[in-house]
């Protein structure tokens, strides 16, 4: 089957249309009891159930139905690139986010600092949420390890992420994570996934046992784990795909870093929804795609915090009117995944989906929500397929064939 991105480009046009995607991060849910409302469902949501009346609605499938996807995974469906196709690790994602200069012999690195009690078994997987302030010394700390054949980098990210960069020849990046991705139990050693990975085990495994004497006394954050280890592919651009002008406004640096990925510009976003609208207000004329990312409901569906959740949506939601009053051709509201509270976790169920143009047919649905979406004209379809949509209710497309 020929590449989608093909047929793009062939049928992309410019005609000075405005599409903004606002990616609620977790945005699907489940409810506590039996015939009970998702997350979506009991949040007041005025403004996103005016905006459901004058559009058309759907579930969006991120991966495969039934796979539960990462956040890497599920962005890169709502930018239209099959994430079966391009797996790119997380460490990637994370140190383009910090704008860190990868190079074609560097593997990436995700890195969380966690718990460990006297018998080394992980008991928080987070280090308690560590803030910022506290993390970068330890980063610092971590900094100085030298390992034997290869340069090793190791910054920052936010919060308890950081992320590691080893530098050398002859490094693979298809090593397994040692985050066990439960508590109880002790993290994983490396271990290669596929020939040509060994020296990255080697060299992992020595920088564990040394972080692991340097951080013995930094409880709570007195150990890693790692995830995401991958060295940077080789993708197409948005621009050149679809023909857009594509803007990021995303604060957390992973988002920053997939839309750096794709080759979106990358807007300051400051540090809250109201900068991010701020910074669309700005910038609306320089771009005719925006993509828009808010990271809150999927950390409080995370931490298992249901009525979280829903303030975090309500908060989303009282943003809309300065989206809307810009005008734009196309508005996507969506997620790229679930994040039930009542699992804490990602999941795979369908993600409610709004697309709103003056060329769509409204479904008249009156309520954003699961339920809503279920029975939406937009039906259930693959995430990879929405920039689809999006174009073609932008009137981006040509015609296809005679």
């Amino acid at each position: 089957m020929p590449d989608i991105h093909d047929l793009t480009r062939a049928l992309q046009k410019d005609n000075g249309s405005r599409i903004v995607m606002l990616v609620a991060d977790g945005l699907g849910g489940l409810p506590l009891e039996p015939g009970g409302k998702t997350e979506l469902e009991a949040a007041k949501t005025p403004h996103l159930d005016a905006l459901s009346g004058r559009s058309s609605l759907g579930l969006t499938v991120p991966v495969l139905p039934g796979i539960t996807p990462g956040s890497g995974p599920g962005h890169l469906g709502l930018f239209g690139y099959d994430p079966l196709q391009y797996q790119i690790g997380r460490g990637v994602l994370e140190a383009l986010g910090i704008d860190f200069d990868l190079g074609p012999d560097d593997v990436a690195i995700r890195g969380n600092f966690c718990t460990l009690d006297a018998a080394g078994h992980i008991t928080d997987r987070r280090a308690g949420r560590i803030d910022s302030d506290r993390a970068a010394p330890l980063c610092a700390k971590l900094d100085q390890i030298q390992l034997p054949g290869a340069e090793v980098f190791v910054r920052h990210v936010k919060e308890y992420r950081l992320v590691i960069v080893l530098r050398g020849a002859g490094l693979g990046g298809d090593v397994d994570d040692t985050d066990p991705q439960k508590t109880g139990v002790a993290p994983l050693a490396p271990k290669a996934k596929a020939a040509g990975s060994e020296k990255t085990v080697a060299l992992l495994t020595e920088f564990l046992k040394q972080a692991r004497e340097i951080l013995k006394d930094d409880a709570p954050a007195n150990f890693l784990t790692l995830r995401g280890i991958d060295k940077k592919p080789t993708i197409p651009t948005f621009e050149e795909v679809y023909g857009v002008k594509p803007a990021a406004i995303a604060v957390y640096p992973m988002y920053r870093g997939l839309a750096r990925l794709v080759g979106m510009n990358i807007l300051d976003a400051g540090q809250t929804l109201a900068d991010q609208c701020s910074r669309l207000e700005a910038a609306w004329n320089d771009y005719s795609f925006f993509f828009m990312h808010f990271k809150y409901t999927d950390k409080a569906g995370e931490d298992g915090k249901f009525d979280e959740k829903v303030r975090q949506i309500e908060a989303l939601d009282a943003a809309i009117p300065r989206i809307t009053a810009l005008k734009p051709d196309v508005l996507i509201v969506t997620g790229d995944h679930s994040t039930p509270s009542k699992m804490q976790s990602h999941s795979w169920h369908p993600v409610p989906t709004l697309l709103s143009a003056e060329l769509c047919r409204y479904d008249a649905a009156g309520k954003f929500g699961e339920q809503a979406c279920r029975g939406g004209s937009l039906g259930q379809f693959e995430a990879k397929h929405l920039m689809l949509l999006a174009l073609a209710h932008a009137g981006r497309l040509e015609k296809f064939g005679a």
